[in-house]
């Protein structure tokens, strides 16, 4: 079902389909999504009509806002085992971010007279997307509501595609309303892009959107980047593990197909210094594989991002893991502290035998939406930070500006800017 390879033996063709993973591509949809957003722009009850009316007779655009009373109703419909997990992830998630907030100000005399210092300041209003169409994602909507809450965000706009009965699935409902979403509203794909985006209909515009999606999210999200923030295009999926001989080759199996079960073109690489391990994790997976839920989705992911490889030596295999730059990174080894500093391109690192990636998937309090298809190389997952503004500020004394006269004055001449020169000399001078 799945071959052990050898890193040092792979082909440059072989080595090359292991790290161009599957990315989610906007490219097909695209010239699509641009005619949604301008029909949107155009005429914003006309188009949203056009795709919710046959989902509730007499649409109009008001009836998109989730009431107190359905949410109420979420609560009574949702198993009470199922709001305590939430209520506990709820609050590790918010230690987790409210822990990374730093001094909101600080400042400094850097010369004589020259003081510069900068303070930070929280986004006014946040939209977040939290899919749920054919699934339900619960976990999104926390993931991506607490840390815009725990970083003191004033209003946080939440938006989820309803079913053919016009609602939102009551999971959802729970979710948001316990993250601390304050308004949610009955919109998917492109449509609740651009709603957010634009503030269309009465809809309050935001001035980041965030939160994962399809094809057709993801392609709206990047076209209305620039006139709103964005957070980063989440491809599928991915799962790197560093195993060693002291690892479980069952419990390296179900690590694996439990990140190849999210989709088709989800990733998940082994890498042991062990071929001994390799051969029976291979074993399990096949062993396990009759009884997966989503057999056929694994299947697609096995055949297209799949790979269990042996390395010469674990400095081999975090090479090679930075190379791959992957979303989650497990260090299933003995000690994984001590390799830690060694890590320098991943999302989100799992130290140890029991810290599986659906911890960090659902409860242990980190952010669960992280960069993918290599782009740990430059990005960060979400945090506190990506709902915070850092405001510069100075204030220089005569002394200090009549330092840095002859500096100033010197670039801005060299630059053609005379006038910025001259408003500079003009401080010099005494009416």
């Amino acid at each position: 079902m799945i071959e052990v390879e050898f890193l040092n033996s792979l082909s440059p063709a072989r080595r090359e389909k292991i790290m161009a993973r599957s990315t989610a591509s906007s490219g097909p949809t695209r010239a699509a999504t641009a005619e949604i957003l301008s029909r949107l722009r155009e005429d914003p009850e006309a188009e949203l009509r056009r795709e919710y009316g046959p989902l509730k007779k007499g649409f109009i655009i008001p009836d998109l806002k989730v009431g107190r009373e359905e949410i109420e109703a979420a609560f009574e419909a949702v198993p009470a085992g199922l709001v305590e997990a939430l209520e506990t992830a709820a609050a590790n998630i918010f230690n987790f971010h409210q822990a990374q907030l730093e001094r909101p100000m600080w400042f400094d005399e850097f010369a004589p007279g020259l003081i510069a210092g900068r303070m930070t300041r929280p986004l006014a209003r946040v939209g977040v997307y939290i899919p749920g169409g054919r699934a339900a994602y619960p976990s999104s909507a926390l993931m991506n509501i607490i840390p815009a809450r725990a970083a003191g965000v004033e209003e946080i706009i939440a938006a989820s595609p309803p079913g053919p009965d016009f609602k939102i699935r009551p999971e959802i409902l729970v979710a948001a309303s316990l993250a601390g979403a304050d308004e949610i509203y009955r919109l998917g794909g492109a449509w609740a892009v651009g709603a957010l985006a634009y503030g269309l209909g009465g809809l309050p515009r935001v001035d980041k959107i965030v939160g994962p999606g399809s094809a057709w999210v993801t392609a709206a999200k990047m076209s209305v980047f620039g006139q709103v923030d964005i957070d980063l295009p989440a491809g599928p999926s991915e799962g790197f593990i560093i195993a060693d001989e002291s690892a479980e080759a069952r419990w390296l199996a179900w690590d694996l197909l439990a990140q190849l079960e999210h989709d088709p073109q989800a990733a998940a690489v082994l890498l042991t210094v062990s071929e001994e391990l390799a051969r029976a994790a291979a074993a399990e997976i096949s062993e396990i594989f009759p009884r997966l839920d989503r057999q056929e989705i694994v299947a697609e992911a096995l055949k297209n991002g799949a790979a269990i490889l042996v390395a010469g030596d674990l400095g081999q295999a975090l090479d090679f893991a930075n190379e791959y730059a992957p979303e989650h990174l497990q260090l299933i080894v003995r000690d994984p502290f001590s390799h830690l500093t060694r890590v320098r391109h991943a999302g989100s690192v799992f130290l140890g035998p029991y810290s599986p990636i659906p911890a960090g998937d659902y409860a242990s309090g980190p952010n669960h939406v992280l960069p993918t298809g290599g782009s740990a190389r430059m990005f960060s997952g979400l945090s506190v930070d990506a709902f915070l503004k850092k405001i510069s500020f100075q204030h220089l004394s005569p002394e200090a500006l009549a330092d840095l006269r002859p500096t100033i004055v010197a670039l801005a001449r060299a630059e053609g800017l005379s006038a910025h020169a001259r408003a500079v000399d003009i401080r010099g001078k005494r009416k």
